[in-house]
């Protein structure tokens, strides 16, 4: 005959009345079997089926004390991070690793417009972090709750693992590019958010790429006070804002180095509506190569980073962090320029 409960979902000392157990034996028949005999969790968990219970998950992870589970720590709200198709890329060599390994993954943005109050909040058995500096509250929170974490695009913490792309090689080679087809005339749309540029261009990926534009420019006995720095948030429609801005100018450039092929998409389709042809009067770049540029009218000469590689990395890092296996090196992967349709010598 069925076992019958009145009403309510069936908890474990239902389980452990209806088969004349303790509550701890029912527990170690979903957890710990070794600790009673077969006959016996046969006929608990036939109980639990009848009844049906199911342990809680939350109990269960509480109770091993892991997850099974990586956040990723996003500087922004997930609807601007998922309109960024880099995210996309990135995310897909985490979730690589994660199926491979079992994990699941958890996007953790910012709460209440803080990173750090997220944190807690995230039932996670470890981060990775993305474009953070060091020195704000998150890594140090980090540290304290002695949460494994890997840093992405940011600055080197000697605390922990981090992977990052020769940003300065490659902002470099793509500077220098424009400045050999004979470009002197340069904007730059800087990767940026509204708040203080200064600060923002002090430390990782973005001080890196600016620091190779100054390297190119000093090559020919230039330096960054010739260049237009526009910085923006990573979106088309403010790569199209700020282009239009630009070419409003007195002196208007004859290059625009986009530091994301995202801002880059944006300020070719702001050319275009101004009926100024690219690259036939303004050659354009990117950095990143995501799977858009290579077919992209015109198809755009770009940076070509390793995302999803990047991805990859970052994830088997961290795993092996939250099992506490030998914490590996800060790692840089290589960046190449590819040179497409996008940029010509100035008119």
């Amino acid at each position: 005959m069925p076992f019958k409960r009145a009403s309510g979902k069936p908890t474990s000392s239902d389980v452990a009345a209806a088969a004349g157990v303790s509550r701890s034996a029912v527990s170690f028949a979903f957890n710990n079997p070794q600790r009673i005999s077969t006959a016996t969790r046969e006929r608990i968990l036939g109980v639990a089926e009848q009844l049906g219970y199911t342990p809680s998950t939350l109990g269960r992870m509480l109770q091993a004390g892991t997850t099974n589970s990586i956040g990723v720590l996003l500087p922004q709200r997930l609807a601007r991070v998922l309109e960024n198709p880099y995210y996309s890329r990135f995310l897909m060599g985490v979730g690589q690793v994660c199926d491979e390994q079992g994990h699941t993954l958890l996007l953790t943005p910012p709460l209440q417009d803080s990173v750090l109050k997220a944190i807690p909040y995230a039932a996670v058995d470890g981060f990775i972090v993305c474009g953070l500096e060091v020195d704000r509250g998150e890594v140090a929170e980090l540290d304290r709750r002695g949460i494994p974490f890997v840093l992405i695009d940011s600055d080197r913490h000697e605390g922990a693992p981090s992977v990052e792309v020769d940003d300065r090689g490659g902002a470099r080679d793509v500077a220098r590019h424009l400045l050999d087809l004979g470009h002197r005339r340069l904007a730059v749309l800087s990767i940026g958010p509204e708040r203080d540029v200064a600060q923002r261009s002090s430390y990782g990926p973005l001080a890196r790429r600016l620091a190779g534009i100054a390297d190119a420019l000093g090559e020919v006995g230039m330096d960054m006070t010739g260049v237009r720095l526009a910085a923006v948030p990573v979106t088309r429609a403010d790569g199209y804002r700020a282009t239009r801005e630009l070419m409003a100018a007195a002196q208007p450039p004859t290059a625009i180095l986009a530091l994301s092929d995202v801002l880059a998409y944006g300020a070719v389709e702001a050319l275009q509506e101004l009926s100024i042809d690219v690259p036939g009067e303004v050659s354009v770049t990117g950095f990143d190569d995501l799977s858009e540029s290579a077919w992209f009218r015109p198809r755009l000469t770009t940076v070509r980073q390793p995302i999803v590689t990047k991805g990859r990395i970052a994830a088997d890092f961290l795993i092996s962090s939250i099992r506490g296996e030998d914490q590996h090196p800060h790692q840089t992967l290589g960046t190449s320029l590819i040179i497409r349709d996008s940029t010509a010598k100035p008119a």
